[in-house]
């Protein structure tokens, strides 16, 4: 039994990562002693999440004492913004730009929709506030801030009517000053109200852009920092005495100090941790081009891997395109679609069957957790089709009620459809499996990427059921499923660098553009982003720097992207700079135009702190065939009609084993189905890696 008092060894054994999802908590924790990797898996306890989380500590076997490093990525962000359920909140704007927030883009992108509808602030105009000042696009002192004006403001805000306040001054990304001292102001006059300034957040042109990103931060602010605040006080109870770090939207650890402030900035931080944890592999196996794909209970999500890195962006649109609130941050581009493991199953209009993206969750659960679930969903299909064991779920941890979910599958779906309950559960994965697909379509085809060109590699506890399905349904021919898929996002967190991101609007003709000026720009936040890394509390081994720049051509609204290498500027090869630019416009649209000039619009700097990463795992090398002992049963399986189905135990398997289709493959917190006409052989890392076949369902 473990002492009560650790050593100070001890105290800097382990490094735990945990991924709060909507149905799983799930922890991967790496002891940096013993090289080990050690898992837990717990439901998610929506009610005080802390809890789950140390559901999973207790599973695996471990303690907050022995760890000096607890990295952690929630949902708590994004969903509190999608369920509005975040803080009443006030915004103060300047003086005649009240309604800009809600104005916003004039987007109609259906133009004949009669249904259409705009999308909804999530503050009300009675709760916006116009600030009297005025700064120039220059960013010099137009009129000056009326402080007694706002003073005045604040006091005929009715007292507890508001929890936190959100700052849009015009032209503020290119001078703070009015917006830091309407903070001030707002913090000396409403104390205790959460306060955000958008040039914390955001430092790039665009007013609408910037605004629907401080109105987001001070909209969830409350409810994240109440949050962050509760686990850290959890950890200091259990004496956890490291440092604590929250994953990012971009895969990157910043301090939970910062997490408490910048809340939009971990809206994607689970789904983008299990993309950095494909990054990985793909360097494992020197493989450049790669699809992370995430199927948990609640969602599926996708990103991307590309010629190495992942691809991410400026901004992202929160809640679908018609109805989006954008978001103006750098993150890894994410795509999710609300179908996951949990997704409810209902006949809808005229009995269309539909699946999603309504969730059975943690509570109460797919029908088979015979946790009072009444409607049956894509993991009560998969259980009656026989992909899953209801005596070997979560390695036997925890029973499922197949006969439960027969009857719910008759009851809801199959009786009325007067239809087969086998060829119902049939329907709904492949309803389920068209859903997902769009998100993998959204991030390749529509990004101007072939998609037939990618390895997707596919992990959550849901995911290696359907890799085979979704692959043949868009035309991938090559899957892999990783080490550990059930736990992957929250392993991918122990790959995960110190990272600082900096954005800095510039317009300047790239022709005619100052190098001088723009190095400037660009070093002055690599120091600032240097100086954040070597301040932190844990050492980084090497620091790497990344430029880039949001480029387009002279006539155009919107920009691209591009990473540019710094040496280019310390050259000032301008036309490598403009070839770098058409080639990725190329990508991004189909076209390009290397006659028309160009223009700089902003300047971007990643800076990251490169950490100690987690051993590669291996698995002892075996012959062609599996060991006798890996094949644990054969059952019969539904593919399209019943067929025996051999069953192997994935930690039996070695290096060069080979298994044909059908087959399932078990493992503690997922299985892996092989379709017929699949091939599978087994890599060195342990990794499943999957040929399609095109024998037809």
């Amino acid at each position: 039994m473990a002492s009560d008092a650790p050593s100070k060894d001890r105290d800097r054994r382990l490094r735990i990562a945990v991924d709060i999802g909507g149905t799983f908590t799930d922890l991967a924790a790496f002891d940096e002693a013993a090289g080990e990797l050690r898992f837990g898996k717990a439901l998610t306890t929506h009610g005080r999440l802390v809890d789950g989380i140390q559901d999973t500590v207790d599973g695996a076997g471990i303690s907050f004492q022995d760890a000096h490093l607890f990295l952690h990525g929630s949902t708590i962000a994004i969903n509190t913004l999608l369920e509005r359920t975040g803080a009443k909140t006030a915004l103060l704007v300047t003086e005649g730009f009240r309604d800009i927030y809600e104005i916003g883009r004039v987007n109609r992108p259906d133009a004949y929709n009669l249904f259409f509808r705009k999308h909804v602030p999530l503050v009300d105009r009675s709760s916006r506030y116009e600030v009297k000042e005025r700064l120039l696009a220059s960013g010099a002192v137009h009129k000056p801030l009326d402080e007694d004006n706002l003073r005045a403001t604040l006091r005929s805000i009715e007292p507890g009517s508001v929890e936190a306040v959100a700052i849009l001054l015009l032209h503020s990304y290119r001078n703070p000053a009015h917006e830091v001292r309407v903070k001030q102001i707002v913090q000396e006059e409403l104390p205790g109200a959460f306060v955000s300034a958008s040039h914390e957040l955001s430092q790039e042109y665009r007013e609408f852009e910037r605004v629907s990103t401080v109105a987001a931060n001070a909209y969830v602010g409350p409810r994240v920092t109440t949050y962050l605040g509760e686990l850290s006080e959890h950890l200091e109870q259990h004496r956890f005495g490291g440092a604590f770090f929250v994953v990012q939207s971009t895969g990157g650890l910043f301090p939970v100090e910062h997490a408490r402030r910048d809340c939009v900035r971990m809206l994607e931080s689970g789904p983008a941790a299990g993309v950095i944890g494909t990054q990985a592999i793909c360097e494992q196996l020197g493989m450049t081009d790669a699809i992370a794909f995430d199927m948990g209970g609640t969602t599926a999500k996708a990103g991307v891997i590309h010629e190495g890195r992942p691809l991410t962006t400026g901004s992202a649109l929160i809640g679908g395109y018609e109805q989006a609130l954008p978001i103006q941050i750098p993150m890894t581009d994410i795509f999710e679609v609300g179908t996951g493991g949990g997704s409810i199953a209902r006949l809808g209009q005229g009995n269309a069957l539909r699946v999603g993206p309504q969730s059975a969750g943690s509570m109460p659960g797919p029908v088979c957790y015979g946790r009072g679930g009444t409607e049956p969903t894509v993991t009560d299909a998969n259980l009656i089709l026989g992909r899953l064991d209801p005596d070997n779920f979560l390695g036997g941890e925890m029973k499922l009620d197949l006969e439960g979910a027969r009857a719910a599958m008759h009851e809801k779906i199959a009786g009325p459809l007067g239809m087969d309950v086998l060829k119902a559960a049939d329907g709904i994965l492949r309803i389920a499996v068209t859903a997902m697909s769009y998100a993998v379509k959204a991030v390749t085809t529509e990004r101007g990427l072939d998609v037939g060109g990618f390895t997707m590699a596919v992990y959550g506890g849901a995911g290696p059921l359907h890799a085979s399905a979704i692959a043949r349904e868009i035309g991938i021919r090559k899957v892999m499923i990783p080490y550990a898929p059930g736990y992957f996002s929250a392993y991918g967190m122990l790959f995960s660098d110190l990272r600082y991101d900096y954005v800095r609007s510039c317009f300047r003709r790239l022709g005619t553009a100052d190098f001088a000026e723009i190095e400037a720009l660009y070093a002055g936040m690599e120091r600032e982003g240097v100086s954040a890394i070597e301040g932190s509390a844990v050492r980084a081994e090497r620091i790497e720097i990344q430029r880039a720049a949001d480029m387009r051509y002279v006539g155009q609204e919107h920009a691209v992207t591009v990473e540019l290498p710094s040496e280019l500027f310390g050259r000032q090869d301008r036309e490598a700079i403009k070839r770098q630019f058409d080639a990725q416009h190329a990508i991004r649209y189909g076209t390009s135009a290397p006659g028309e000039p160009a223009e700089l619009v902003s300047l971007r700097v990643t800076v990251s702190g490169v950490m100690r990463k987690p051993p590669r795992h291996t698995v002892a090398a075996g012959g062609e065939a599996p060991e006798d002992a890996a094949m644990v049963r054969r059952k019969q399986v539904y593919f399209g009609r019943l067929m025996e189905t051999p069953v192997y135990r994935r930690d039996l398997l070695r290096s060069g084993n080979r298994i044909a289709g059908p087959a399932l493959i078990e493992e503690h917190a997922s299985t892996t189905v092989l379709a017929p006409g699949d091939a599978l052989e087994v890599d060195t890392a342990g990794n499943l890696l999957i040929a399609i076949g095109s024998e037809a369902r």
